[in-house]
Parts: C-alpha cells; structure tokens; sequence
C-alpha cells in the first residue's frame, strides 16, 4: 500500500491535535483564571524590579549633584563618645559580693561562647542540645544584657519543653 501524500497526514494530526485540545479545554478553563494572576503578578513584580533599578541609577546619578548634609547635632556615634576605661583586676576585689555575682552571672556562657554573634535561627538550632540548666543560665545572661524579647520568649518557652519531658 502507498503512503498517502504528506498534506494529508499533515492535516489529519491536526485535525486530531485539534479533537484532543477541545476535549481538554473544559480543564484548561477552570485554571485559566489562576495562571492570568499568576501571570500577571509575574509581570507586576518584574516591573517594580525594573522601575528600582532605574530609580537605583538615578540616584547614583544625581548624588553627585546635589550636596551632602551636615551632620545634625542629635547624630552620635559610638566612636564619638568617650571610651571607658577598664578597672584594673585589683581595685574589684574589695568590690561589694553581690556585684561580683552579678558580673559573673553577666559573662557569656562557657559552653555556648559565641551567643552574642548567634541570630535566633541560630540560636533555636542550638537549643535542642542544652538542659535545663544551661537554658537558664542564658536566659539569665540574655536578661542581663540585651533582654530582646524574642530571646527571652523562645528561651522561657524550650526552658518550659525541657522541664515537661
């Protein structure tokens, strides 16, 4: 048997591709609503990056022309102000005892000694390993110097977990 010519097969697949595309398209428009704002969004937020960057290049641009402000009077910085000084080991110790306690409360926990660098995600990844009283004793340590609440709450929460298992 000879093939038939390649117009036909041509547009005999198409004809078939065209069957099957109508079949689908009852599926097809119950997520055409989604993938339009899908799309959209999309193109809403390749805009904003757009426009940034311009806005980024034009004040690259006009920095150079306008002229910088005076420092204001309320402006400090840690390098403006008189540094402490350190009192020498001798003269504390006829310090009062419950300051020595305090101080020694204060410092960073010996096995955690990089607490101050840690973020809170940090942080709560090195938890899991600590008792109760190693929890403590950074709660006591983070109250005593930043206190920044979420420290504080995530600290009191896992120091409650702890001591219910």
């Amino acid at each position: 048997m000879k093939p038939l010519p390649l117009g036909v097969r041509v547009a005999a697949g198409l004809a078939v591709t065209a069957l099957e595309q109508a079949r689908r398209l009852p599926q097809q428009l119950a997520g055409l609503p989604l993938t339009v704002v899908s799309e959209a969004m999309q193109l809403s937020m390749r805009v904003q990056q757009h426009v940034t960057e311009l806005a980024i290049k034009g004040d690259d641009v006009l920095s150079g022309l306008r002229p910088a402000e005076e420092e204001p009077e309320w402006a400090t910085f840690d390098e403006d102000e008189t540094p402490v000084t350190a009192v020498p080991a001798d003269e504390l110790a006829g310090d009062d005892p419950w300051e020595e306690e305090e101080r020694a409360i204060a410092e960073v926990p010996e096995f955690l000694p990089t607490y101050d660098e840690l973020s809170i995600a940090q942080l709560r990844a090195r938890l899991r390993n600590l008792d109760a009283d190693q929890l403590e004793e950074l709660l006591t340590y983070e109250k005593a110097h930043e206190a920044r609440p979420e420290f504080v709450g995530m600290l009191n929460r896992r120091i409650a977990t702890v001591k219910s298992q």
